[in-house]
């Protein structure tokens, strides 16, 4: 059990449904977890079983769910307020589909800044381009003149402008060529240390939840099944028969 004083995310008997009548869907079903401070932590398992779904509700991106989420021991109201929005980011799965194609990096990274009042912008812009390993002169291109991998960059330093705590990362290297999501992986696990940031990542990878998370959260149709730490995970060790075959199904 995580110190109360320590605990940066939790989820309480977390519920989400879609449709309405005989189209009702339960896609969430009673989940709860806690993150401490500091901490990356996986949420794994195949197509459809929630776990993109919790993301978005944590993002405040989905109001409609049943039972509670803390954030540093704080319920959140569905609709989040600005604060929270200083505290906790989210990094996208495409990094295409999440910057805007007409506009210039340095528009998307001065955006938030404007829109928290933030000051020095000339500054924070440059200290996070180099930070995610982009030259200053990034600032001035669009979306379509990066690569993948670059675009991804811009996505995370537009997440790290802000100065998080908290970093939601929605399968943040699958839509990347298996040749950069490495490099991702390596940047965001430099990230985590050097600015002491919590993680909560979703994804269906072993691989990269291993390499990025110290504890995981196997998730099936809407449910938790199990937690287990990355070095478990690569022992095969488990309790629950589809969190078995799950992994003798995957290849680390």
């Amino acid at each position: 059990m995580i110190p109360t004083a320590q605990r940066s995310i939790e989820t309480v008997d977390l519920s989400i449904t879609f449709g309405e009548g005989q189209q009702r869907r339960q896609v969430v079903d009673n989940v709860s977890f806690m993150l401490a401070a500091g901490e990356s932590y996986g949420l794994i398992g195949e197509s459809g079983c929630g776990k993109s779904t919790i993301l978005r509700a944590l993002a405040g991106l989905n109001s409609n769910y049943q039972g509670a989420i803390l954030f540093n021991n704080q319920e959140q109201h569905p609709l989040r307020n600005r604060a929270f929005y200083r505290q906790v980011q989210m990094v996208f799965q495409d990094p295409y589909a999440s910057l805007h194609p007409r506009k210039m990096v340095y528009t998307t990274l001065r955006e938030p800044l404007t829109l928290h009042q933030l000051d020095h912008h000339e500054e924070r812009i440059s200290e996070v381009l180099e930070a995610v390993g982009l030259s200053d002169a990034f600032r001035y291109r669009y979306p379509h003149q990066l690569s993948g991998g670059q675009r991804q960059r811009v996505a995370i330093a537009r997440a790290l402008i802000m100065q998080p705590s908290v970093l939601l990362l929605d399968e943040p290297t699958s839509a990347l060529d298996v040749s950069v999501q490495a490099g991702i992986l390596n940047l965001l696990t430099r990230m985590r240390k050097q600015r002491q940031l919590t993680y909560l990542m979703v994804t269906h990878d072993l691989a990269v939840v291993t390499h990025l998370c110290q504890r995981v959260a196997i998730m099936h149709q809407g449910k938790l099944l199990e937690e287990l730490t990355a070095e478990s995970i690569r022992r095969g060790e488990a309790r629950e028969a589809y969190t078995q075959r799950f992994l003798a199904a995957s290849e680390i």
